[in-house]
């Protein structure tokens, strides 16, 4: 399994449906609101066979009130 990390800015006051949507599809492993430029954070596991762009898009990127996101690969862990 490939970890990433994607940051999600979502519209003026919907962080939280946001987040509830993003569960309901049972992808991230865990999911943190978080201040700065996005609103939420969390943390994917995507099949080593999988396109992670494609995964992604897939599965979590249709969600409305999503205005941007920005995924962060990752290689190895300490």
């Amino acid at each position: 399994m490939k970890c990433v990390f994607v940051q999600f800015r979502c519209a003026p006051g919907r962080a939280y449906e946001v987040a509830d949507a993003i569960y309901d599809r049972e992808v991230v492993s865990e999911l943190y609101s978080t201040s700065g430029d996005f609103d939420l954070i969390a943390k994917v596991y995507v099949p080593d066979e999988a396109d992670v762009g494609q995964f992604l898009t897939a599965r979590l990127f249709d969600i409305p009130g999503i205005q941007r996101t920005l995924t962060t690969m990752t290689f190895r862990a300490f």
